[in-house]
């Protein structure tokens, strides 16, 4: 009983640290370093185009989709706030349970000693009238038993501890390779809205210069 007790707890922390680390490594559906692979040196305001294309039809990409709706603002300062509020939002998404391999390390460990304490003071309650090597060796038994106990919180904290060190530095990267995301889509944004620009310079032009041949 006491060893599925031991089992168990260090399981379910193992199992709460694994979901941490899921909720880093699914933050946004598309990582941001593959998309900036994708987009190259010099993004196109064609593959911007594109990009809205896949991401509308792919629901799980809400974050993406409101990203690229700030981005499209065509006031600088409403788009700095926009752009700044999914920052915050991937921010938040990344932190979902932080704290939890932490705790789970804790009670782990915790419980793990309860446990072990627990199996000794039961063991020694129950020790027949032995001496000698006799009692030498059931004392060792009893010990190993509480060993044995404490293990299974040993490796669970283990676990939790690798998982909130791998979770830190995965949160630290995907942060940074989003701020490199944006740069690279505020370019392609920037070249998609200078397109219609020049475009429209170049009609200005050419107007102009029809009413100079005429005149």
């Amino acid at each position: 009983m006491i060893v599925a007790l031991a089992i168990s707890m260090a399981l379910a922390c193992v199992l709460a640290s694994a979901r941490r680390l899921w909720f880093v490594a699914n933050a946004t559906a598309i990582h941001p370093d593959d998309l900036v692979a994708w987009l190259g040196r010099a993004p196109a305001a064609s593959k911007l185009a594109e990009l809205r294309e896949a991401v509308a039809a792919e629901p799980s990409a809400d974050w993406e989709r409101d990203l690229l709706d700030a981005l499209a603002q065509p006031r600088v300062e409403a788009r700095v706030a926009l752009v700044n509020e999914q920052l915050t939002e991937l921010d938040r998404r990344m932190q979902r349970w932080a704290r939890v391999p932490r705790v789970g390390a804790s009670v782990a460990t915790s419980f793990a000693i309860l446990l072990g304490t627990l199996v000794l003071r039961n063991g020694l309650a129950r020790a027949p009238e032995l001496t000698g090597e006799l009692g030498e060796l059931f004392v060792r038994q009893i010990v190993g038993e509480a060993v044995s106990v404490a293990s299974f919180g040993v490796v669970g904290t283990a676990f939790c501890i690798a998982a909130h060190s791998r979770a830190r530095r995965m949160t630290r990267a995907r942060q940074e390779a989003a701020d490199r995301m944006i740069e690279a889509l505020e370019a392609a944004a920037d070249a998609a809205r200078q397109g219609p620009a020049a475009a429209r310079d170049a009609s200005s032009v050419g107007d102009a210069t029809v009413k100079t041949n005429n005149a």
